[in-house]
């Protein structure tokens, strides 16, 4: 599972919402919408994101691991 977590941290450190996000990178209202619910975008996505703020993706998103799939995986 993904977060988006640093990227909301990063707006609020850089005076921006997600609205100005939006604006400033051409994105509909969708991305944003599935971004706020933690649901997947493409990595051209993230790519305009991480390249227009100049940071690493880790800087936008962060990796979480499921705790079922860490089970699965320990199982095998």
């Amino acid at each position: 599972m993904f977060t988006y977590k640093p990227l909301w941290k990063l707006l609020l450190e850089r005076d921006m919402n997600k609205q100005d996000l939006r604006k400033a990178l051409g994105f509909g209202p969708s991305t944003i919408a599935k971004m706020g619910k933690g649901e997947y975008v493409s990595l051209e996505v993230i790519d305009k994101i991480c390249t227009y703020f100049g940071v690493p993706v880790e800087d936008v998103i962060e990796h979480i691991p499921d705790p079922e799939e860490n089970e699965k995986t320990t199982e095998e």
